[in-house]
């Protein structure tokens, strides 16, 4: 210990326990932070690299995995990935939570995961399949367009049912080109969040509109 100290009256009041302290800190092996454990406040080395044998199953499970998604949306057919619906969305999204947990989870086998993906391809095919075919359930997993805006006027109370707001929809008509609500017939919150907006310029017919509700009949 430094000389300083020992030449105090402390020292020779706390002499005895101060060099008992003095010496196991010194020869512990936990005091540099480098090679301290986690559970006395050191850092874990694992954050950056753990072993070998975890890349290579990354690797490997990824790429398998990958793969068996290919192959199923490939077997599933393009209407798998069309966000056409908030249930179409929530797919989407549970695919890639799905394959990001088999390539990081090591407690995840690689057949589980790919029954997890077949399960989620299977149910998004089953429900799209009944839709098209049964009122009943078009209507409970779909939800129907919204007419925003009918020949230049924004339906204010629609806006506020939709929670959508003024400003949003001047974005999305300054999106389409249009410089103003006069040059626009309609816009339309589709069912997938999106916004439609018909110019004056190419309305045509209007029977675009048709699975629209409340459509002004001038």
């Amino acid at each position: 210990m430094p000389s300083s100290i020992r030449s105090t009256g402390f020292l020779q009041e706390h002499g005895p326990n101060l060099a008992i302290s003095w010496r196991r800190w010194r020869h512990a092996p936990h005091r540099s932070l480098r090679c301290a454990s986690p559970e006395r406040g050191g850092v874990d080395l694992n954050m950056f690299f753990d072993s070998w044998t975890g890349l290579l199953r990354v690797v490997v499970v990824g790429a398998c995995a990958y793969a068996a998604l290919v192959l199923l949306l490939r077997l599933a057919g393009k209407r798998t990935l069309a966000k056409m619906n908030a249930f179409d969305l929530v797919v989407t999204v549970a695919l890639g939570s799905t394959l990001a947990t088999v390539l990081l989870t090591s407690s995840v086998a690689l057949a589980e995961g790919v029954l997890a993906l077949a399960l989620l391809i299977c149910a998004q095919f089953a429900v799209a399949w009944t839709s098209v075919r049964v009122p009943l359930v078009r209507r409970a997993v779909k939800a129907t367009p919204t007419l925003l805006v009918w020949r230049g006027r924004l339906r204010a109370e629609v806006l506020r049912d939709q929670r959508v707001s003024h400003a949003e929809v001047l974005q999305a008509v300054r999106a389409q080109g249009q410089g103003g609500l006069d040059q626009v017939v309609a816009v339309v919150l589709e069912t997938d969040g999106s916004f439609s907006v018909i110019p004056v310029s190419s309305a045509g017919n209007l029977d675009a509109l048709e699975n629209v509700p409340d459509v002004p009949q001038s």
